[in-house]
Formats: C-alpha cells, sequence, structure tokens
C-alpha cells in the first residue's frame, strides 16, 4: 500500500515536468512563458508549512492520516479527470495554448500533491511494524521514481505517432496508444478507485507512540519552526542550499528544450530520459553504502568541481547537434549520436544522484533525533527551493540574452511565436547571432564556483559536530 501511495505521489511531479516539452516541441511557447510554467513546482517548496497542520487537526474516527489522505486523492483525481476533458482545447495541436489555465490547473494539482506527500511521509513511520519502519525509506526511493516515470514519459511517448509506429507497430497508423486525453482520464479513475479502496477497506490503526504523545497544537507546531529558523547555524545551512544548485541550473533544466529547437525530437529524449530513471533504480544499492559514513559531505563536494565542468560536455553537445542531425535540410538521427546523447545524459544523472545520496546522508547526521521529521522537511524545503529558483531564473536568463532578427526585416526580432510566424509568413526565418543559452551556462558556473570556495569549509565543519541538537 505504501509502495502504491508513493507512486500516485509522484505522478503530479512527473506530469508537471512533461508539459513543457510538449509546448516546446510545437514550438507554442518563449522561454519566459516556460519560466512561467515553471512555478507549478513551487508548492512542493512550501509542503513544510502544512506539516504542522496535518499533524494537528485530524478526525479520530476517521484516522490521523485518513483524515487527510482521502480528500485530497480524491480531489486530485476529480481535477485531473475535469483536466482530461478540457485538454484538447487547453493544449491544441495548432495555435496559442491556454497557458494560463494549464497553470492553474497542474499549480492546483501539485498543492495537493504536495499536502500528500507530508501526510504519507507520516504515516510510513506507523503504517508498518517497528521493526519493518526501514522499509518505508525503499518505498519511497523506489516509487517515487516509478510514479514521475509513469507521469512524465507516459504523455509523451504513449502518445507519440511516430515512436508508436516505429517500436509497436508492424503496420504504420495515425495516433499512439493513446491520447493525452485518454491517458490522464485513465489516471484519474486510478486515483479514485484506490482512494475509495483505501476508505472502505484500509483501517488506520492507532499507534501506540501516537497514544502516547501529547497533543500538540498548529500554534505549537508552528512555533517549533519558528525556534528552527531562528538557529545561526541553519540560517547558513539555509543560505548554501539555497544557492547550491545554481550552478548547474542552466543545464538540469533547459537543455532538453535546447536539444529539442535544435531538431532533436521529445521522443528521443524522453526515451533517453527513460534510459536514466533505470540508473535512478539501480544507483542507490551500490553506492549508498561508500556514502553513510561521517564524512558524507566530502563526496559531494569533491562531486562538485567535476559537475561544473561536465556543463561544458552540454554546451558542446547542443552547439554541434544541428550539424551532426541534419543532412541535406533532413533531420537524420545517427547511432552515434544517440551514444552521445545517453553517454552525457548518464554521467550527469550518476553525479547528481551520487551528491543527492550524500546530502540526504548529511541531512540526517545534522537533524536532532527528536524533531527528525521537521528537520528534514525543512532541509528538504531548502533544497527544493535551491533547484526552484535558479531553474525560473535561467529560463528568463536565456530568453532575455537571446538576440536575434528575421533574415528579410531586421526590425522583426523574432522574440515571440507571433513574430517568428510573422517571419516565415513573409518567406524569411529568424537567425540567433547571439544565444543566452551560452552565457547563461558560464554564469552559472563562475557563481557555483564561488559558491564552491565559499562554503567548502563551512560545511565539511558541519559534518564534525551534532550542531542542530
Amino acid at each position: 500500500l505504501l509502495l502504491l501511495l508513493y507512486i500516485l505521489q509522484g505522478f503530479p511531479i512527473g506530469l508537471s515536468g512533461t508539459f513543457p516539452i510538449i509546448l516546446q516541441s510545437r514550438k507554442m511557447v518563449t522561454y519566459e512563458e516556460q519560466a512561467l510554467f515553471s512555478i507549478v513546482l513551487w508548492p512542493y517548496t512550501v509542503k513544510v508549512l502544512f506539516a504542522p497542520l496535518v499533524d494537528s487537526l485530524y478526525i479520530q474516527r476517521i484516522g490521523r492520516r485518513k483524515s487527510w489522505l482521502l480528500p485530497i486523492q480524491f480531489l486530485i483525481g476529480t481535477i485531473l479527470m475535469y483536466t482530461s476533458k478540457n485538454i484538447d482545447d487547453w493544449l491544441p495541436e495548432t495555435g496559442k495554448p491556454n497557458l494560463r489555465m494549464i497553470i492553474c490547473v497542474v499549480f492546483t494539482i501539485n498543492v495537493l500533491s504536495a499536502i500528500q506527500d507530508v501526510v504519507v511521509d507520516a504515516w510510513s513511520l506507523t503504517i508498518m511494524k517497528k521493526n519493518n519502519v526501514g522499509y518505508g525509506a525503499t518505498c519511497n526511493s523506489s516509487g517515487l521514481p516509478i510514479g514521475m516515470f509513469i507521469g512524465s514519459v507516459g504523455p509523451i511517448l504513449l502518445v507519440s505517432k511516430d515512436f508508436n509506429n516505429k517500436y509497436f507497430r508492424g503496420t504504420p497508423s495515425a495516433g499512439g496508444l493513446m491520447t493525452l486525453q485518454s491517458f490522464i482520464h485513465l489516471w484519474s479513475i486510478i486515483f479514485l478507485l484506490i482512494t475509495i479502496v483505501i476508505g472502505i477497506f484500509k483501517k488506520e490503526e492507532c499507534n501506540s507512540l501516537e497514544l502516547d504523545q501529547k497533543r500538540i497544537s498548529v500554534f505549537q507546531n508552528y512555533k517549533l519552526l519558528w525556534n528552527i529558523l531562528k538557529k545561526p547555524e541553519i540560517k547558513l545551512l539555509a543560505i548554501a542550499l539555497l544557492t547550491a544548485r545554481f550552478g548547474f541550473s542552466a543545464t538540469d533544466g533547459p537543455s532538453d528544450l535546447k536539444l529539442i529547437d535544435a531538431g532533436v525530437s521529445k521522443d528521443d529524449i524522453m526515451i533517453t530520459v527513460t534510459g536514466m530513471y533505470a540508473l535512478k533504480f539501480i544507483i542507490p544499492i551500490f553506492l549508498s553504502k561508500y556514502i553513510s559514513g561521517p564524512k558524507c559531505m566530502d563526496h559531494y563536494l569533491t562531486m562538485t568541481p567535476i559537475r561544473l565542468f561536465w556543463n561544458i560536455t552540454y554546451m558542446v553537445l547542443i552547439y554541434y547537434t544541428p550539424s551532426l542531425i541534419n543532412n541535406n535540410g533532413n533531420i537524420e538521427v545517427p547511432v552515434y549520436y544517440y551514444c552521445l546523447l545517453a553517454l552525457i545524459f548518464a554521467v550527469n544523472e550518476m553525479l547528481l544522484f551520487f551528491m543527492l545520496l550524500a546530502l540526504y546522508a548529511f541531512f540526517c547526521r545534522l537533524s536532532d533525533p527528536c524533531f527528525g521529521g521537521t528537520y528534514m522537511a525543512l532541509f528538504n524545503t531548502f533544497y527544493f527551493l535551491g533547484w526552484l529558483i535558479p531553474n525560473t531564473l535561467v529560463l528568463q536568463m536565456i530568453d532575455f540574452l537571446t538576440f536575434s532578427t528575421c533574415s528579410n526585416d531586421i526590425k522583426n526580432s523574432c522574440l515571440t511565436p507571433d513574430l517568428k510566424n510573422v517571419c516565415a509568413t513573409n518567406g524569411g526565418s529568424c537567425v540567433v547571432y547571439v544565444d543566452g543559452y551560452y552565457i547563461t551556462v558560464i554564469i552559472c558556473m563562475v557563481v557555483g564556483s564561488i559558491w564552491y570556495f565559499m562554503f567548502r569549509n563551512r560545511l565539511k565543519n558541519y559534518q564534525l559536530i551534532r550542531v542542530m541538537a
């Protein structure tokens, strides 16, 4: 059951990452609009604020966790069903998408999913017997990637006509195995059915620790959070976590979009992403024992300059992609390009996951055992913000630092899809003479290097003492 709940929890996160790729592949939006869309993930950055409410407010007769889980999942299923009925109007094959409506719906789903995240994490501590509690982390590390994989890969590969004709059909035909509308509708039914089954058949047992624990008010929970935030060590760590990923943000987020702009199909991107999910399932098995010691942050700091250097490989790949896959004006992706793309993605994914494992081990060492859940939620919130804020910022920077003009009309800057269409209608083409992506990557590498030398010794010292206790 716990694994299933974590799969459901990962699905909205994966779905949120699908829409930018679909929009970019159809040349519907600018990078500035992509930056606007990235706000749909912001609810996960404030989920720590939901925790006191989830812990304090519940109906005893229904169950402490079911009081929140049942209505939250029912609402997610209902909104997904509403989305499936309207997605073809909001996201047409041609023409301008209803970006505002898509953002509102996905943002709302993620607000509910963030609350569900808190509920499931809390329930994982009591849903199993005491000697099996450790399996909760296994369910989390396996279930979330599975849900994210389904939510991100499914809407692209299952819907793709080219992908399904190439790999699943003997005779080519129109359309994919599913439509985007039917895929979302299917998952709305899955959410609703699982919620009904849990509501009817799963009885939430009263845990002995919860019975002995004095019920803390919402105000007391928020006061505890405030007292933690006032600690000088927490303030310094918050600054480090909020800025830790800026050095890699230009390659982590926009690189897929730049590859699509260069001519690589979204199907090929998602096939590569599928392979990366396989790495996510395998890597923890082999690496976890090497990074759980007292010097876990040393591993993170060792990987940081290597990963900063790996940004250069992305720049080189994206720069040469148009010439590597173009054959007399036709897009033909050679096998060696797929191998090169997979290699660059795989190395980056291994470095990223190694650093994440080291960082989470570091969080565990710093946390006060008496309030471990609160500390871990705080640290994860800071780190997620440290990914989301730069991700939004670099998309805007790329748009701002990119300069282009129409080949037969120098007054047309080709800044928006409408201006690009005007240029194409008049027989011209948009020529980029300054690509903001490369400038942004260099800026991020400089900032990442400054971060490394500024926080390296401070973070190493944090390993020597339990400063947060």
